[in-house]
C-alpha cells in the first residue's frame, strides 16, 4: 500500500520564489486591500485638494498679492507636503497587519524576508503617484503652468516618488517597534509637522528668523522641495537633485537596516 510519504514526495516541489517575485506579490496584495477598502483613497485625493485650494486661497492674496503668483510657487512644495505625509499609512498599516497575525503568517512562507515589507512599500507608490496627479491636475484647472512641460513635472514626481519611498521606512520602522496604530500615527505627525510646515513649501526662508532659518537650510523636505521646483520650472538644480537623492539613499540604508533587524527579532 502506498504510503501517505510517497504521494506528497512523488512530485517536486515548486521552486522557491524570487525576491522579485515575491515582493512584486505582495504589493499586488496592497492593490487589492485598495480595492475592497476604496475609502482607502480619502487621503490621496480630498486631502490633496483641500490642503491645495485652502492654502492657495488663503494665503495666496496676502504672500503674493495674487493667488496665481502664489500658486507658482506654492504648488511643488504643496505636492511633497501631501505625498510625504501620507508615507506615514505604511507603517499604520503595517502596524495593524501585525496586531492580526497577518505577518506571523508571512514569516513562516519560504519566500524572501523582507518581500512582505518591500511589497507593501511598492504598494503604496501607486498612492504617492495618485496623489502628486491629483494635485497636479487640481493645480493646472487652477492656473498653475509648469515651465518645464511634460519632462519637467515628470522628473520633479519621479524625485519625490524615490525620497518617498526611501522616506517610508521611517515608518515601517515605527510600525514594529510601536504597539499600537494610534501610537505610530501619533509619532508620525509629531515628527512630519515641523519637517513639512518649518521649510520652504509656503514661504521663502529668507523672510524667517536666523535661528530659524538655520534649521529650513538642514530640513531635507526643503532641499526636495527646491529640487523638485527647479525640475517643474524647467531650470534643473543639479546641487538640490542630488541631495536629495543621497539623502534619499542614506534613509533607505538606515531605516531598511534597522527595520529588518526589528522584523527578524520581532
Amino acid at each position: 500500500m502506498t504510503t501517505l510519504a510517497t504521494v506528497l514526495t512523488r512530485e517536486e516541489r515548486p521552486r522557491r520564489p524570487s525576491a522579485l517575485a515575491a515582493s512584486l506579490t505582495f504589493g499586488w496584495r496592497a492593490i487589492l486591500k485598495i480595492k475592497h477598502v476604496p475609502e482607502q483613497l480619502f487621503d490621496v485625493t480630498a486631502f490633496p485638494i483641500i490642503m491645495t485650494l485652502m492654502f492657495t486661497y488663503l494665503f495666496g492674496g496676502a504672500l503674493a498679492g495674487s493667488t496665481k503668483e502664489y500658486l507658482q510657487y506654492l504648488l511643488p512644495g504643496i505636492m511633497v507636503t501631501s505625498v510625504v505625509m501620507i508615507t506615514m499609512y505604511t507603517g499604520v498599516g503595517l502596524n495593524t497587519d501585525i496586531e492580526k497575525g497577518v505577518f506571523d503568517r508571512f514569516r513562516t512562507l519560504p519566500i524572501w524576508r523582507p518581500a512582505a515589507l518591500v511589497g507593501m512599500i511598492i504598494g503604496d507608490v501607486l498612492r504617492y503617484v495618485l496623489a502628486a496627479t491629483t494635485i497636479m491636475l487640481v493645480g493646472l484647472i487652477l492656473g498653475f503652468r509648469p515651465a518645464g512641460g511634460v519632462v519637467g513635472v515628470l522628473a520633479g514626481v519621479g524625485l519625490l516618488v524615490v525620497f518617498s519611498f526611501a522616506f517610508s521606512w521611517i515608518w515601517t520602522m515605527f510600525g514594529l517597534l510601536l504597539r499600537s496604530e494610534k501610537s505610530v500615527m501619533g509619532v508620525s505627525m509629531l515628527v512630519l509637522f515641523p519637517l513639512t510646515f518649518l521649510s520652504n513649501v509656503f514661504v521663502n526662508p529668507a523672510t524667517m528668523p536666523g535661528w530659524l532659518q538655520a534649521f529650513v537650510k538642514l530640513n531635507p523636505i526643503t532641499h526636495l522641495v527646491a529640487a523638485v521646483r527647479s525640475l517643474m520650472a524647467g531650470t534643473p538644480d543639479a546641487t538640490e537633485t542630488m541631495w536629495t537623492l543621497v539623502a534619499s539613499a542614506v534613509l533607505l540604508a538606515v531605516f531598511g537596516a534597522l527595520t529588518m533587524r526589528l522584523y527578524n527579532r520581532k
